[in-house]
């Protein structure tokens, strides 16, 4: 079986693209807001 370490090794890293749009705080606060209006919409049809 493999480790817990090895398994971590094996993971792909993310690409600078990926990099970038993770510290993008504009793109981080557009996904946020994405994110609290799914969950608003769905508690407001659930409840």
């Amino acid at each position: 079986m493999d480790t817990t370490n090895e398994r971590i090794a094996a993971a792909p890293l993310p690409t600078p693209g990926e990099l970038k749009r993770r510290h993008n705080p504009f793109l981080q606060f557009g996904r946020f807001m994405r994110i609290n209006w799914t969950m608003w919409r769905l508690a407001r049809k659930h409840h």
